[in-house]
């Protein structure tokens, strides 16, 4: 395949994966703002407070959607592999909660800002500082490609053919010639 053709290739795996990604960041931002809104109309908790459980609900959601559908062919098959895999997912995932819900605190206790439609702008604001996060971790360190870490082989620069030829010395005349 020519390098015209490969680049393109490598462009639309990655344009696939952060579209499945999107579809299951999609169902979980709807699980998410939909309970946060429902505890904090219904059961008039804290905002932070319903902010934390609103997203450990879409966490849930997004693990299943993650390992059976946006990274099926990458999920891990034995038991300590899933093991890990989980718990490295629960690892990410907390970071990303704290860092979603540190924009609402803020927001809400630095800024005062604790109307519904502020507290709303809030959360999606933090859900997004939170997805980017979320997507560079699970791809990287969750969800690997089969066979885990890249493949870093060693190679003895004495196997490998020089770059260029070796420099030679010009040669040097034994006598030199007097033209005049």
């Amino acid at each position: 395949m020519s390098g015209r053709h490969a680049t393109p290739s490598r462009w639309g795996h990655l344009y696939r994966e952060i579209a499945k990604f999107g579809v299951v960041g999609l169902s979980g931002f709807v699980v998410n703002l939909g309970v946060f809104n429902l505890i904090r109309s219904v059961a008039h908790w804290q905002t932070v407070r319903a902010g934390v459980v609103a997203t450990a609900c879409a966490i849930l959601g997004n693990y299943l959607g993650l390992r059976y559908f946006a990274y099926r062919d990458r999920a891990q098959d034995d038991r300590t592999g899933r093991r890990r895999e989980l718990g490295l997912f629960l690892f990410f995932s907390a970071v990303g909660l704290v860092i979603e819900n540190s924009v609402l605190y803020a927001t809400t206790y630095g800024l005062g800002w604790d109307s519904p439609i502020a507290t709303n702008v809030s959360k999606f604001l933090g859900i997004g500082v939170a997805t980017l996060f979320r997507f560079w971790s699970y791809r990287t360190w969750v969800f690997r490609t089969a066979g885990g870490r890249r493949e870093h082989t060693v190679v003895d620069p004495r196997d490998q053919a020089p770059a260029f030829p070796p420099h030679r010395e010009a040669p040097v005349l034994a006598e030199a010639r007097d033209w005049s």
